[in-house]
């Protein structure tokens, strides 16, 4: 990489004035400040002055003036020219460059260092950013300040070009390019100090500041080979700092903890306190908590604590430190929980008490403690305001249901709440979301398994044993919402508006038995799903009172209402009514749903059957569970042996029995090959390119299908069944059905209606849950719809006598008004195809909707469906053929008479179709 750059600064900026002696520099009069600003020689003379007072008396100090003025005069003249080398010259250049543009280029560059530093948003929940991301966005809110600091840096540059501090206002120049986003010029301004300057310090610091400059670019290549070639100087204790600490920021960037966190333990012995040490050493202790290295973090931790940190810093290290402690007998994890215990009663930690929640839990969690981690979890979830806390606490105890408990009905619940109260950008939110989706499919076939085993079980026992169990069930269940709903109506004088939701709680505690209560703000889980539900709806809105009232002044005004108690009677006695009725109801359902007849016991057993397989693919595939998906594989191998998911399950157990380098994988492979040998999966098994192979010919079968079925659409039946046939020949593919099912359509349009209903049904049998299977099924019922139409139609019978003169017929609407446009177009088609022929063209209404127009005479049969194919193949993709819709056939002069009396166009077509497309061109 060019570490060279030409120089970045031109002439002086444009209207750049000599530096005056402002006002806010006469306020520091007197005060250390440099005065070379508003009298050149000023910061020479001012001792001399100085010294004259001290041992002359006033006559004779004014007296001298006026020589010392000379002398002054001659100083100021030898050192104000930028091309003398001497020594008064060399002092006055370097002492006006650093006390005037250096000075206040580099104030105003810390100016904006900690403007910076105040837009980083710390978030102890995840690894501290060591620096703030620059942007553009950023940069504006400084604009001016960045180029001031170009403004006197340049001007420091121009006017003293022999001085020490050129070096160093060029960097401060790039450092303000750096800081504005203007990557390419600040690239060049540190490669230009790093080409010219002389001084190796001031060198390595703008390389250091180009590493910097590259990492925020996203070079980091380049960024790999500045921090490469600074590895090997020797540098500067300051400089070695930062070049430690931007090296450790690159690896940040690049999500490289370990060497992130080297590269800061080289900074550690470097750091000073105006560093934020403790900032720094809790960032250490974050990443090697999260690298897994316990004893170093606690270690880190406590030098953050020892540094006196911010107060927000010091309460984050003191709760890490509680998870990173060595636990090595039970007294440890009391004094931890000791610990916990302080921090919340501590009323300075009252703004973090859901945080400690979690961190509770989370220590509960790893002792195994999986009761009490729930319960912290819970308050963690609804202690704060903390989104991010509350969505940590409901992903946690997902996790926990499905990884641990497997309730993974609660597992969805509690996801469900941790994606809606997650921030968008909390880190691996789309993997969470992820299995947020999975958990749904999963919840369902784990359930669907669980209620069809229950009701199959159920129906082997006999009525009054299952009437007992149900009610005794039922009656437990009840018995402790009655208790709380008596000692609510004594302590109230009535029902709560708990009571409404009872149904809705029940249904809640059945599936949670950690708790048995109907009070809804003891359900945690009634809690987060309420809560979930609320903001789907609702958004989130502020805690007030009349929330959902647009006028809330006016109901404030109205006062409190008083509740009318004479109906509490009453509603206590239906509520026990309803109490009463939901039980027997609830009985009734299960009966109701109990699988009786065989149908209904095969219909149960292949939802089992399915759910069996498809839990099996979302182990597999999604959770990538190997190991839980071949368990759920061989259950349905075991329980179903002639499923129709065998033979993919054989192939997926030999797969992952393969993957583990089983012996099993060969059983597998053999019982695929021996029982199903056509299968697909067989083939795929024996050939591992099959499907490569039957790729290439169902593209090529899909290129010949759209040809046939345009010939099916334009009604050219017989080149249609030709291209089928030119498709089936190329074997058999994934497209075969759509092949198939096309024949079907063929056959309905040339052969007998009930083959062609046969054809259909059983097409609809072999692939029942496939979108082709249920197409088939919705033609069939409209064929069988159509048969019975046909049947009331049974008088009309067209002649089965062919060998006479043929009309061809061409039919439209008769709101086109096209009958002028065809005749022509046929007429023109007659003289130049058809010469000699002396073929006639007329036209007649066939009804109120349609006109038809005629060309006859045609001889025979054959003459007639040559002229049919000729205008199919010449006629009628041209206007006005091609730009509206027609129906054209041909027919006998006798079927034309028992046609045009009964208007019969639909029976005729099928007529045509059966007797005239059948034959192959």
């Amino acid at each position: 990489m060019n570490l060279h750059g030409e120089s970045p600064v031109g002439a002086a900026p444009s209207g750049a004035r000599k530096v005056s002696f402002s006002a806010s520099k006469r306020a520091n009069f007197g005060k250390g400040t440099d005065l070379a600003g508003f009298w050149p020689g000023v910061s020479i003379a001012l001792p001399f002055f100085y010294v004259c007072k001290s041992y002359y008396s006033m006559s004779r100090f004014w007296a001298g003036l006026g020589s010392l003025a000379a002398c002054f005069a001659w100083l100021i003249a030898a050192s104000c020219s930028s091309n003398q080398n001497t020594i008064t010259a060399d002092f006055f250049h370097n002492s006006t460059a650093h006390y005037n543009g250096y000075f206040y280029a580099r104030e105003k560059t810390e100016e904006v260092e900690q403007l910076i530093q105040k837009s980083l948003d710390d978030d102890p929940n995840q690894i501290l950013r060591l620096y703030p991301k620059l942007d553009t966005v950023l940069a504006k809110t400084y604009a001016k300040d960045t180029e001031e600091i170009v403004k006197m840096a340049s001007i420091s540059i121009q006017r003293h070009p022999n001085s020490k501090w050129v070096d160093d206002n060029y960097v401060l120049v790039g450092l303000a390019r750096l800081y504005a986003c203007d990557w390419e010029n600040a690239i060049q301004t540190f490669k230009y100090v790093n080409t010219k300057s002389n001084d190796a310090a001031v060198r390595h610091k703008a390389l250091v500041h180009l590493l910097r400059t590259f990492t925020e670019m996203g070079e980091y290549d380049k960024a790999e080979e500045v921090g490469a070639f600074l590895e090997k100087q020797k540098l500067e204790r300051e400089t070695q700092k930062n070049f430690y600490l931007t090296k450790a920021y690159y690896f940040q960037v690049r999500n490289n903890y370990d060497y992130m966190v080297r590269s800061l333990a080289q900074a550690d012995s470097l750091l000073s306190r105006t560093d934020r040490k403790g900032r720094i050493y809790f960032l250490i202790g974050q990443v090697y908590q999260q690298l897994g290295f316990s004893s170093l973090a606690y270690s880190y931790y406590r030098k953050c604590l020892s540094t006196n940190p911010d107060y927000e810093i010091d309460f984050y290290a003191r709760l890490n430190m509680a998870q990173v402690a060595q636990l090595n007998d039970s007294r440890s994890v009391r004094t931890v929980r000791k610990q916990f215990e302080k921090m919340l009663t501590d009323s300075k930690n009252t703004e973090f008490v859901d945080k400690i929640y979690y961190e509770l839990g989370e220590f509960e969690r790893k002792q195994g403690n999986l009761p009490q981690a729930l319960d912290d979890f819970k308050l963690a979830a609804h202690s704060g305001t903390n989104k991010r806390v509350q969505g940590q606490s409901f992903l946690r105890m997902g996790q926990i249901y499905f990884d641990s408990l497997q309730r993974y009905t609660l597992a969805k619940n509690y996801y469900d709440s941790a994606v809606q109260a997650l921030p968008r950008d909390f880190e691996n939110l789309d993997a969470i979301k992820k299995r947020h989706e999975v958990l749904g499919e999963f919840a369902l076939h784990t359930e669907t398994i669980i209620w069809n085993d229950s009701l199959l079980a159920m129906a082997a026992m006999d009525s009054l044993s299952l009437r007992h169990v149900l009610d005794s069930v039922v009656a437990a269940r009840q018995k402790p919402i009655a208790a709380s709903k008596k000692k609510r109506r004594r302590n109230t004088g009535g029902p709560t508006a708990a009571g409404a939701q009872s149904e809705f709680l029940r249904q809640l505690n059945q599936d949670d038995n950690t708790s048995v209560t109907d009070w809804y703000f003891g359900n945690p889980s009634a809690v987060a799903l309420g809560q979930s539900e609320f903001q789907r709806i609702w958004g989130n809105i502020t805690l007030e009172d009349n929330w959902r009232r647009s006028n809330k002044a006016a109901e404030q005004l109205s006062g409190p209402q008083v509740a009318d108690t004479e109906p509490v009677a009453k509603d206590s006695v239906a509520d026990i009514t309803k109490t009463e009725t939901t039980a027997v109801d609830e009985v009734g359902k299960v009966f109701a749903q109990l699988p009786r007849t065989e149908k209904q016991v095969q219909e149960a057993n292949r939802k089992i059957e399915e759910a069996y397989f498809r839990l099996g693919d979302l182990f597999y595939f999604k959770l990538l569970e190997k190991q839980n998906a071949a368990e759920s594989y061989e259950r349905l191998l075991n329980r179903y042996p002639q499923s129709a998911f065998v033979p993919e399950t054989l192939y997926k157990l030999y797969l992952i029995e393969k993957e583990k380098g089983s012996d099993k994988a060969g059983l597998y492979a053999q019982r695929l090959k021996n029982q199903y040998p056509t299968s697909t999966f067989t083939r795929i098994l024996i050939n591992p390119d099959y499907l490569k192979e039957t790729s290439v010919a169902a593209e090529k079968q899909k290129l010949i299908y759209k040809q046939a079925y345009t010939y099916y659409q334009e009604n050219n039946l017989r080149l249609a069944r030709a291209r089928l046939e030119e498709a089936t020949a190329l074997g058999e593919t994934f497209f075969s059905p759509q092949l198939q099912l096309f024949g079907i359509l063929l056959t309905g349009k040339t052969e007998d209606i009930a083959r062609y209903q046969y054809e259909l049904g059983e097409f609809e049998k072999k692939y029942t849950e496939t979108d082709l299977g249920r197409y088939a099924g919705q033609l069939l019922a409209t064929s069988r719809a159509l048969t019975e139409r046909l049947e009331k139609a049974k008088g009309i019978k067209f002649i089965q006598s062919f060998n006479e003169p043929h009309y061809f017929v061409v039919i439209y609407k008769t709101a086109d008004r096209l009958t002028n446009a065809v005749a022509t177009a046929l007429e023109l088609f007659n003289s130049t195809q058809w010469k000699g022929k002396n073929l006639q063209t007329s036209s007649l209404v066939l009804n109120d909707e349609r006109v038809l127009t005629l060309v006859q005479p045609l001889a025979n049969q054959p003459e007639a469906l040559a002229y049919f194919d000729k205008f199919r193949s010449q006629i009628e993709k041209q206007p006005p053929f091609s730009m509206y819709k027609f129906n054209t056939f041909v027919i006998t002069k006798d079927n034309f008479q028992i046609f045009y009396k009964y208007k019969a166009l639909d029976e005729y077509l099928t007529f045509f179709d059966r007797n005239y497309q059948n034959q192959t061109p």
